[in-house]
């Protein structure tokens, strides 16, 4: 099979060769309807740039880093999957650095890959300041993933309905009946920790009830400190009914300590996650939970890069919300 070139691109999307150049290197501002039907010509046909020489002649590296917290959180490599959907037609491939959630390190990496010319930056990084951002990362086009404040000069921000997705898992839980409503959440003061508790405190509020604090727990979001929280919580005399988690890693560690005490599930206890990772829907109950769409955020992270790569010119920076929706399976 012969290697496309960019002649039989630009043929099928009837265009011109120095169109299909300048949606591929963003020097020049293409119409946003043309930069799309290019695009999508580019993944039809698999066209594969010569990045060597298109590098030299744009002096673009043709790389993007993707910075996260924790790459074995399920929910990550989908976002990179998203990505890749987008980028990887247009000739970019990611970098994936992982910081394990700790300022130093997304510090490290955001310096280290702006140091590198890397040609854009994806950055899910919860530990930064607004100063360090500005600092460190705003030489080349920047989306952030996540967290609570739009604030155009640090770009664009891609996030989840985070505060509204735990307050429909929550107000599902109290439409069943439950009483004693209790959240285990992730890292505290990092963007979709703080607003997945400010989703669980809204629904309990809207129902006129109110926050036992005792029954707040945070950690991180792994399955081991899902199962330690819940060990203590179901160790109190007062025990709850049902335990929202701010991810399913955490819930399906509260269903461990269930199980391990004997509670039936959802009979005494209910539980709802968040993500719908894949593992959601393969344990024993399968989980309740919220769907957030990794891939779809990863898409649109992808999307918002590449607009300002091929913009031609600044354009302001953006906010784009992902709608939520609950997943009712046997848990709760």
């Amino acid at each position: 099979m012969s290697q496309v070139g960019m002649t039989e691109v630009a043929a099928r999307a009837g265009v011109s060769v120095t169109t299909v150049s300048h949606v591929l290197s963003g020097r020049r501002p293409v119409a946003a309807a043309t930069r799309t039907r290019v695009l999508e010509v580019i993944a039809e046909l698999q066209y594969q740039p010569n990045t060597l020489a298109r590098g030299l002649r744009t002096r673009r590296t043709m790389t993007v880093a993707l910075i996260v917290p924790d790459l074995t959180n399920p929910f990550y490599p989908m976002v990179l999957r998203g990505l890749a959907d987008v980028l990887v037609p247009a000739g970019y491939h990611a970098v994936v650095c992982n910081t394990d959630g700790t300022r130093e390190e997304e510090i490290s990496f955001l310096r280290e890959m702006t140091t590198r010319q890397v040609d854009g930056l994806v950055l899910a990084a919860f530990q930064l300041t607004r100063k360090d951002i500005l600092a460190h990362g705003t030489t080349v086009p920047l989306v952030r993933l996540g967290g609570r404040a739009f604030d155009a000069d640090l770009g664009d921000l891609v996030r989840s309905d985070d505060e509204g997705g735990m307050a429909q898992a929550v107000r599902y839980l109290l439409e069943k009946g439950r009483r004693r409503v209790a959240y285990v959440g992730g890292v505290p003061h990092t963007g979709p920790s703080d607003l997945r508790e400010a989703g669980f405190r809204r629904a309990l509020a809207e129902a006129d009830r109110t926050v036992d604090e005792d029954l707040v727990i945070r950690g991180d979001f792994t399955r081991e400190a899902g199962r330690a929280a819940a060990e203590i919580l179901l160790g109190r005399p007062d025990r709850p009914d049902a335990i929202a988690c701010a991810n399913d890693l955490i819930a399906i560690g509260v269903l461990d300590a269930a199980r391990a005490l004997g509670l039936p599930v959802p009979g005494d206890l209910a539980v709802t996650g968040y993500d719908d990772i894949d593992a959601a829907s393969l344990v024993t109950p399968p989980l309740t939970t919220v769907v957030n769409p990794a891939r779809q955020v990863g898409r649109a992270c992808g999307e918002a890069l590449l607009r300002q790569l091929t913009a031609g010119e600044a354009e302001p920076p953006r906010e784009v919300v992902i709608a939520n929706s609950l997943v009712r399976r046997e848990s709760a």
